[in-house]
């Protein structure tokens, strides 16, 4: 059983097809270590009966018998971030207001996954309503990091990253607005990208800021996930327009100095701009080394325009997002149940109007064509993926980083703001351990649709590296 979940998501789909394990003992060896594992991080709730996911494991097994061909994910167990629903389990987004709401049908994400062959088991955890970098609510409590438990997982992918981490889930999905993807990811040691925007569908006629994407503990099992999240649906009208999942599936190889010459930009805390934990730029640093073997040339630079600037924009699109939670905030009862990070959203939403709507509109366009000039000069940034290391667990956010005062819950993850403003691809990617034994990592950002180009670049990243491969959770190796 052990050997089951140490495998990556390749291997385990190879020993499935070839039938030398069945998607029954996948599922028997997943739910046993779960059991084991999950109490001391509380990363993967709200599980379904076992019975239930046995028995859809033997139907999974059942078509491999009848020839049926495997599908990407075919007999893994998986487990979908809690603000998405799925049906027959519970969709809370770790908000007591839904404490006991309950799935009435697969979202699209849901639906592609159990197309893929996954067997849905359950719900990772996530902050409430998925705000703020640090997985804690009222509903399942926070989740511990994968490295040290009474550290945050980070969020708001946090039971996600910690899940893989400590290998209860072979791949799994999640959401960013704010680095939910790249943050927890950073934090456990671990893989997570956040796609260019479109490319995997949501619905709506706004090109708001957030999309899913998927995480892993290699890049080639995250481009697996991301071939089955990827490609337009009729339910998400800005989506990308053609079939592009199917593209992931190919080899992330490439050959021997094919990165020579290659430019990457690399902007730090930008000039001192961003508060940033003693430890973390040396961590972040310390990646370049793995770069530069690969022939890459890492050049200390920014795009010119002002991050101040990016802030505001940033804050008014968010505000603006969270005005969709407006009828809870306008009922007294619910509002007094709601995380006071939350109110404070919807609070500042309330008094924008059209004009402040459209001059966030226009600036996001402008930094968008700064960034895309700044991408002619360089092929791809690297920036940090977290400004503080994983704090402790019952710490809602940092108020002080560096020295200096946080004048909002999420000012400390300012450094992933630009990439998602401008709708680009970026990875978060392990960089190393700082002074405590904790994980840090940095942000591989790539040109809009250069989403492959920019998976090819992070394997040769991870096969220079070894971070996951390396340094195993202390928790795996003591039970």
């Amino acid at each position: 059983m052990q050997e089951i979940v140490s495998w990556d998501a390749r291997e385990l789909w190879r020993a499935v097809a070839d039938r030398r394990v069945s998607c029954v003992e996948v599922m028997e060896a997943y739910l046993e270590h779960i059991g084991r594992i999950g109490p001391h991080v509380n990363a993967v709730v709200g599980l379904q009966a076992p019975e239930t996911s046995l028995r859809l494991a033997r139907e999974r097994d059942e078509q491999l018998r009848r020839g049926e061909p495997p599908g990407p994910l075919h007999g893994f167990p998986h487990a979908v971030k809690d603000l998405t629903e799925a049906e027959g389990l519970p969709w809370t987004e770790g908000s007591p207001l839904y404490r006991d709401r309950v799935g009435k049908q697969d979202a699209l994400l849901v639906k592609r996954v159990k197309a893929a062959g996954a067997v849905v088991i359950g719900k990772t955890n996530t902050p409430e309503f998925g705000l703020g970098s640090q997985t804690y609510n009222e509903v399942w409590g926070a989740a511990g990091n994968a490295y040290d438990p009474s550290r945050t997982a980070g969020g708001s992918s946090g039971g996600a990253a910690a899940a893989l981490a400590l290998r209860m889930l072979p791949v799994a999905d999640g959401s960013d607005y704010m680095g939910s993807l790249r943050n927890p990811a950073a934090f456990n040691n671990v893989f997570g990208m956040r796609p260019s925007w479109g490319l995997v569908p949501s619905p709506g006629f706004t090109a708001q800021l957030g999309t899913a994407g998927p995480m892993a503990r290699t890049t080639a099992d995250l481009a697996r996930l991301l071939s089955v999240m990827a490609g337009p649906d009729g339910s998400a009208p800005l989506a990308a327009g053609q079939a592009q999942g199917e593209r992931f599936a190919e080899s992330l190889e490439r050959p021997e100095g094919a990165f020579r010459g290659t430019r990457i930009a690399w902007t730090g805390d930008w000039d001192g701009y961003l508060a940033t934990e003693p430890g973390v730029l040396e961590v972040c640093r310390s990646s370049f080394a793995a770069f530069e073997a690969l022939g890459c040339e890492v050049t200390d630079a920014r795009p010119d325009f002002a991050p101040e600037e990016i802030w505001r924009t940033f804050l008014t699109w968010r505000w603006w997002a969270n005005l969709e939670r407006h009828e809870l905030y306008a009922d007294p009862a619910t509002r007094a149940r709601m995380k006071p990070e939350a109110v404070w959203e919807i609070e500042c939403g309330l008094p924008l109007g059209a004009l402040d709507i459209a001059e966030a509109a226009v600036a996001r366009d402008r930094w968008y064509e700064a960034l895309r000039g700044f991408l002619d000069d360089y092929d791809y940034v690297l920036a940090p993926a977290a400004q503080v290391f994983p704090f402790d667990r019952e710490t809602h956010w940092p108020e002080r980083v560096g020295g200096r005062e946080m004048d909002t819950y999420h000012r400390w993850m300012e450094t992933v703001v630009p990439w998602t403003l401008a709708g680009v691809p970026a990875i978060g990617m392990p960089a190393g351990f700082g002074p405590e034994g904790l994980p840090m990592g940095v942000q591989l950002i790539g040109r809009h649709g250069a989403d492959l180009e920019l998976l090819r670049l992070a394997h040769a990243y991870e096969r220079e590296t070894g971070w996951v491969r390396r340094v195993r959770p202390a928790l795996l190796e003591r039970s």
